[in-house]
């Protein structure tokens, strides 16, 4: 399963909506390098034959055989880490540099 915040799929319609693409899934991909992070991709897209198909918020998202191991468990949320600069984050617990928040 991948999961999308509330903020980021608020994002994720506002920037479908400015480029005029309402209507077509998004495209999340996922390369593990070397070090055992993962490079991350996202884009809108049309389902190809072979893609694994998730419902999170209200948003379709779509992730190739090729991606579907690595981006297993992800969730993609919209935050401001610097003052003025939001961002998309990929919360991977198959990402090496994943740390989980802890409790307080």
């Amino acid at each position: 399963m991948i999961n999308v915040t509330t903020e980021a799929a608020k994002q994720i319609r506002h920037s479908a909506k400015e480029s005029n693409l309402e209507g077509l899934p998004l495209r999340i991909a996922g390369t593990k390098q070397d070090d055992g992070s993962i490079h991350y991709g996202m884009g809108f897209d049309d389902i190809n034959e072979g893609d694994t198909s998730y419902q999170s918020e209200g948003i379709e998202i779509i992730v190739s055989e090729e991606s579907i191991d690595v981006l297993e468990g992800t969730t993609i949320d919209y935050v401001e880490i610097e003052p003025g600069k939001p961002q998309f984050i990929f919360l991977n617990p198959n990402d090496a540099n994943y740390k989980p928040l802890q409790e307080q």
